[in-house]
């Protein structure tokens, strides 16, 4: 047997061979895991590199604030104007408030972001909408500045005549400015609109591919807990009385502040923001909903409401009916569900000559019935509070079998325009008030607008309709 000597930074060549032996065996241990990634397009990364996910599965490309990174030049040949918000309409739409100006006479800039696309959340609602629409609201309510930003060199519009823009907010008077643009993309609020053919096009584009890559939001597998999805069609109350006929026997789901609650009827308001008006649908339920519902669809509550649009032809106008509610289910998007109670019932201060102003036709779904509506159609099953108004005639129901004997119709003028105020039977200490209470008596009133056919005609006309004697102030 041969002696092995080992010298200093050398081996014997026994001990040589048995050193590449084993590494021979290393590498065809380690060949099948190569062969594995490359099939999977896995690359090798360095910890820099990497974090684990919460639940520890897989690498991920470390999370990079492309926002705080993105800096406004403010020495640039963009355009730039400070401004204030006048409306929130959408997670990638905003009204402004800016100085007049030659290029903004009124004051105002309808800001169409640059680079995104929210999903809708006015309109037929999408999934995903309300959120993006109220992360964009949430920073802009909050900002302690907000300034306007060209792409090029001039203010460029869209086919709706919105102003293109890139909106900058500072979060207090030390903060730098923060592109919103930039953060909805990054933060999965969004999908992609011209997002690389832009002023910050490749910084749009690395903040969308991450987003994606995080699974965030739009981008995730994951479902909005607030949208129905195949349980309804989530729409506004604008969206159902602008355009009805769409959703003629549809599945639909609302939000919206309860008006007035009574003998089985819900008068349901929305505000839109880009009008800057309310919309009102009737919605009935009847007397067959579950009591537990029935605690929290009470004026002043936000509500969820899920039901079927129809045209009831016995009120000459469409309504949501048929409630879906269980109480197991509290908050689930597929039923009706209370949001938050004690909200403030608009009352909106009307104009009587605006409130009387215009006329529509309405047609049935099979075209049997139509309908010629005289007044402010827009206006139905809203809110409003009319003041200085004139008694100068009234009728009291008084037929046999009616429930509503007793209820009052006052027929009223301001400025030469006449509209009638009805109300339910009306008590005070136990006692039915009568009509002489208000006869040549000027008054305001709060009410729900509602409509009415006199009796022999086919024309529909509006009132507004009291609920409460606290709601007549007599001067």
């Amino acid at each position: 047997m041969r002696n092995t000597v080992i010298q200093k930074g050398r081996a014997t060549p026994a001990l040589g061979a048995i050193r590449i032996l084993a590494a021979f065996v290393a590498i065809l241990m380690l060949l099948p895991c190569m062969v594995a990634c490359n099939l999977f397009g896995k690359t090798e990364t360095t910890p820099e590199q990497t974090t684990q996910d919460p639940q520890g599965q897989q690498p991920q490309h470390e999370h990079i604030d492309y926002v705080s990174k993105t800096k406004l030049d403010m020495a640039s040949t963009s355009l730039k104007i400070e401004a204030t918000v006048k409306s929130y309409i959408d997670g990638d739409t905003t009204h402004f408030y800016v100085t007049p100006s030659p290029d903004f006479p009124e004051g105002v800039i309808k800001a169409r972001y640059l680079a995104i696309d929210t999903p809708e959340s006015t309109g037929r609602i999408e999934a995903w909408g309300k959120t993006a629409a109220n992360h964009t609201k949430e920073m802009l309510k909050n900002a302690y500045a907000i300034l306007l930003e060209s792409d090029t060199e001039t203010w460029n519009v869209d086919n709706n005549g919105r102003h293109l823009l890139w909106v900058w907010y500072k979060t207090d008077e030390n903060s730098e400015w923060r592109n919103l643009n930039l953060e909805i993309l990054q933060s999965g609020y969004a999908y992609a609109s011209n997002s690389g053919q832009n002023r910050y096009g490749t910084t749009c584009m690395a903040a969308l591919n991450q987003a994606m890559a995080e699974k965030l939001y739009v981008h995730s597998d994951q479902k909005d807990p607030a949208y129905p999805y195949d349980a309804a069609v989530m729409v506004s109350v604008k969206e159902l009385r602008t355009n009805p006929a769409d959703y003629e026997g549809a599945k639909v789901a609302i939000e919206g502040i309860v008006a007035q609650d009574t003998n089985g009827t819900l008068y349901i308001e929305q505000y839109d923001e880009e009008d800057e008006k309310y919309y009102g649908v009737s919605v009935y339920y009847g007397y067959s909903l579950a009591t537990q519902a029935t605690r929290f669809l009470k004026a002043g509550n936000l509500v969820y409401l899920v039901g079927i649009f129809q045209y009831a032809t016995a009120v000459d106008a469409y309504q949501i009916g048929g409630l879906e509610y269980d109480r197991m289910k509290p908050g689930d998007p597929a039923f009706t569900h209370l949001i938050e109670a004690g909200q403030t019932v608009a009352y909106t201060l009307t104009d009587v000559a605006t409130l009387r102003s215009g006329e529509t036709q309405i047609t049935s779904p099979d075209g049997d019935v139509t309908i010629t509506f005289k007044g402010n159609y827009s206006a139905l099953h809203t809110s409003v509070s009319l003041e200085g108004l004139t008694v100068v005639s009234t009728y009291t129901t008084d037929n046999e079998d009616s429930k509503n004997n007793g209820a009052i119709s006052l027929t009223c003028e301001k400025d030469g325009v006449t509209i009638t105020i009805r109300t339910i039977v009306l008590y005070e200490d136990g006692k039915i008030v009568t009509a002489d209470r208000f006869e040549g008596k000027v008054i305001d009133v709060k009410g729900i607008v509602d409509s009415y056919t006199p009796e022999g005609k086919t024309q529909a006309d509006i009132q507004v309709k009291v609920f409460s004697l606290d709601n007549i102030t007599i001067h």
